[in-house]
């Protein structure tokens, strides 16, 4: 088992120079990503990740090249070619490369370029007994609907929760909380689930989806999608984020501060196993 690489449909090794200097993701983040997780040897969510990508690039204006039957092609060889069974596949497509110009360049062709890594153990520990978050500011751009290569922002976030001590920082815009810097961020009170409303301040994220739209559902747990302020999430009595690799990941202390009581709640525990199940069927994992 090893990583690897593929450029435009070719396995390359991920150690091999394939970055023009024109590339417009090198030079503006003129691109759009997407990671899917692998599971037992299957990709998990596959389409709706597919689906975002493909609204991400016609949000971008990037002329969409491949056939979502040909990017499931791509993901299976990667995982066939490396072996790894339990992985996360990172897909980006650049505009492409071209003298350097601010404007859309004509005439060029998109850039793809994947990778296969084995699935990190560092978030198991998190997930089944929590972990430590911080309020921080939002300081993005006003068009984080798109799942673009443009994260400097969350970036810097993501190492001020990190110098001190967390594993996420949670976003605060106006003073409103919109969600993390990798993830997306849900609270729970009196039993009712609670996260920002999908617009373009928060990234529409394919494991929030299923929480709201499948998990929460058949549990016949309430979701409320309406903006909060930090004073609503720190009276809460749980909070998790949910994302492709922190899957659904409790949080039990906020600003040094226990989160209820401080240990993972009955609620973010019924929607975390529930997703675990759905993985299990999806990707016929024991």
């Amino acid at each position: 088992m090893k990583p690897i690489g593929l450029v435009d449909g070719k396995i390359i090794d991920i150690s091999e120079n394939i970055v023009s200097m024109e590339d417009r993701g090198h030079q503006f983040g003129d691109g759009v990503y997407e990671v899917t997780k692998v599971y037992n040897g299957h990709c998990f969510a596959l389409q709706p990740h597919m689906d975002r990508l493909y609204r991400s690039l016609r949000e971008l204006a990037i002329p969409a090249v491949y056939t979502f039957e040909e990017l499931t092609e791509f993901h299976e060889l990667l995982i066939k070619e490396s072996g790894i069974m339990d992985a996360a596949i990172y897909l980006q497509i650049t505009r492409g490369v071209s003298p350097r110009t601010h404007s859309f360049p004509e005439n060029v062709v998109p850039r793809l370029t994947m990778s296969i890594r084995p699935s990190s153990a560092a978030i198991d520990k998190n997930k089944a007994e929590g972990c430590k978050a911080m309020l921080i500011p939002d300081e993005r751009w006003l068009r984080c609907d798109i799942k673009s290569l443009n994260l400097l922002g969350n970036v810097l976030g993501k190492q001020k929760a990190k110098s001190a001590g967390c594993w996420e920082g949670i976003q605060v815009r106006d003073g409103i909380v919109t969600e993390g810097t990798s993830s997306n961020f849900f609270v729970v009170k009196d039993d009712v689930v609670w996260t920002h409303p999908k617009c373009n301040l928060i990234l529409t994220g394919v494991t929030r989806t299923l929480v709201i739209e499948k998990i929460a559902s058949d549990l016949g747990i309430v979701v409320v999608e309406k903006k909060f302020d930090e004073a609503f999430v720190k009276s809460a009595q749980e909070a998790f984020i949910s994302g492709t690799s922190t899957e659904i990941t409790p949080i039990v202390t906020l600003n040094n501060q226990p989160v209820g009581s401080g240990s993972v709640g009955p609620v973010t525990r019924k929607i975390q196993k529930e997703y675990w199940t759905l993985i299990d069927k999806e990707c016929q994992r024991k």
